[in-house]
């Protein structure tokens, strides 16, 4: 049952949290906003207590904002793991990829789980091969889902009293796409989904165009989740 009140006073997150319309114009799928907003969880070692914060776009992109102000505020510890969770409204760049896998491979005790809202310049090659290259790192990349809005919007958002389940719902078909575009570019595959945008009416178009390979290569559970194709079948 939904609770009737706000995040608690008591709550130590409450002056890191981010208000419900900013959530809501950065994590859309739908919006091709240009800034970016990362909101991000720490564990340390065996602990149970999780660091949460948020960071914006600067005059640098906010996973350097991250990687500096991680490096500059806390003396690591090469002995104690660290678990990290960042939840992205946009993919990294391919600069910024470079810059997360030097970061991680002078902290070989850190692990970094990235949960993306929409994928940055996915056309670009050098973004697609970024995006590759922390994967092969060990880095895990996902698109977010349902679960991941809910969690954010509880932890992450100043959400108003009576509201702490009323995170926005968004179709579910624009994550799938962008799952499904994902996955051409961990298999190294040519872009499936084209996104563009009418600026008179201000809307989002996206437009699958599947090729021979994609029905290959890709695994036949994950073409159909978008419900907009039907892989054919073939009898022996």
């Amino acid at each position: 049952m939904a609770s009737d009140k706000g995040p608690s006073t008591g709550d130590p997150t409450l002056r890191r949290r981010i208000e419900p319309w900013e959530f809501e114009v950065f994590f859309d799928p739908r919006e091709l906003r240009k800034e970016a907003c990362l909101l991000y969880e720490i564990q340390w070692g065996t602990s149970h207590k999780i660091w949460r914060n948020s960071s914006k776009n600067t005059t640098k992109h906010v996973e350097l904002n991250f990687i500096e102000k991680f490096t500059s505020e806390r003396h690591f510890c090469s002995s104690v793991s660290c678990s990290i969770i960042w939840f992205l409204s946009w993919s990294p760049c391919w600069e910024c990829s470079k810059a997360i896998r030097e970061f991680l491979s002078q902290r070989p005790t850190v692990t970094l789980v990235i949960f993306v809202s929409r994928l940055f310049q996915h056309m670009d090659q050098q973004n697609r091969q970024g995006l590759r290259d922390l994967i092969n790192s060990g880095v895990t990349i996902q698109i977010m889902r349902a679960s991941e809005y809910d969690h954010c919007w509880r932890n992450f958002v100043n959400y108003p009293p009576g509201k702490e389940a009323h995170w926005p719902r968004y179709p579910p078909l624009w994550m799938k796409l962008y799952a499904l575009e994902l996955h051409c570019i961990i298999l190294n595959l040519p872009p499936c989904v084209m996104i563009s945008r009418r600026c008179q009416k201000q809307l989002t178009l996206f437009t699958l165009i599947l090729k021979k390979c994609h029905y290959q290569m890709i695994p036949a559970h994950i073409l159909l989740a978008t419900g907009l194709i039907q892989v054919p079948v073939t009898w022996r």
